[in-house]
């Protein structure tokens, strides 16, 4: 679970409709020549860009192309997946969810889709990620889930900040909103904690096509921490598949991953936090 939509995965809904300006242009000369035979008048000047009635089929086509995106953005303002800042709120409020200070759109939707999941009577896990969230908009991603022995449950907290490692103030603020009257059960044991349980190094050669600027090497290393904070979160194992997929990108033309050599895996409810990248110019080739 990130700060990724949750809604992704969904395709555009019917009520939303494709967009084309030559479509509806076309659509509007043949309504056009079609009125004018029935009229007993010849139109055979469709193609000539100059013709009058041509220009004015054009202006009601764009008119009309206009209203179309007006339309669905209408459409989409209603819609959690689809909606964007003050619509968002708007959505957001029939759930009982309110932005806090700073929260993103991709944050907010996300703990609204959580608010929906944790209507589930008993203290789902969700009932706890929401509450988790709510504490703290620096948060990236949380996990509640029970001890496989005792009766203890534990949340598990990653922030967006220091590498995911959470601060004080961060554990103490969860720990504050998951312990009130307002959340706790009564025979939950409730433990809040860092999710982050090893930092892992990671060091791989790379080699340029001719034509790639050193711009594209000198950046990897950012781009690549910037990747790990956006996809992954809690449970997500360090795979050298998936270094070597977002060392790769235009202008590179070979990635050697060396560490970590096989696949690092994240316990449950653990996350791994990427220590030092140290990457390596090996050179140009075809």
């Amino acid at each position: 679970m990130t700060t990724a939509n949750p809604f992704s995965h969904l395709p555009p809904p019917e009520m939303i409709k494709e967009l084309d300006v030559e479509a509806i242009r076309a659509e509007v000369l043949a309504d056009m020549k079609a009125r004018f035979q029935a009229a007993g008048i010849p139109f055979d000047v469709e193609n000539t860009a100059y013709e009058p009635a041509v220009i004015q089929a054009e202006i009601n086509s764009f008119r009309e192309n206009r209203i179309r995106a007006a339309i669905n953005d209408a459409a989409a303002a209603n819609l959690i997946a689809f909606s964007n800042g003050s619509d968002l709120d708007q959505g957001a409020t029939f759930y009982d969810v309110t932005r806090l200070a700073g929260e993103s759109d991709d944050a907010l939707r996300l703990r609204t889709s959580l608010a929906i999941k944790a209507r589930s009577p008993g203290g789902a896990s969700y009932w706890y990620a929401l509450a988790a969230r709510r504490a703290d908009v620096r948060i990236r991603d949380v996990d509640a889930f029970e001890d496989v022995f005792l009766p203890i449950i534990y949340i598990s907290v990653l922030s967006s900040e220091a590498g995911g490692v959470p601060d004080a103030a961060m554990l103490d603020a969860v720990n504050a909103e998951v312990q009130s009257d307002q959340v706790r059960l009564l025979n939950d044991t409730v433990v809040v904690q860092s999710a982050v349980s090893q930092t892992l190094p990671v060091k791989a050669g790379i080699w340029l096509l001719p034509s790639a600027p050193m711009a594209t090497f000198d950046r990897l290393a950012d781009e690549l921490r910037a990747a790990w904070e956006r996809e992954t979160g809690i449970g997500f194992d360090l795979e050298p598949s998936w270094i070597e997929a977002r060392l790769h990108v235009p202008g590179v033309k070979r990635v050697q991953v060396e560490v970590p050599s096989a696949p690092a895996v994240a316990a449950p409810g653990t996350a791994i936090a990427l220590g030092d990248i140290d990457l390596t110019f090996k050179g140009r080739d075809y």
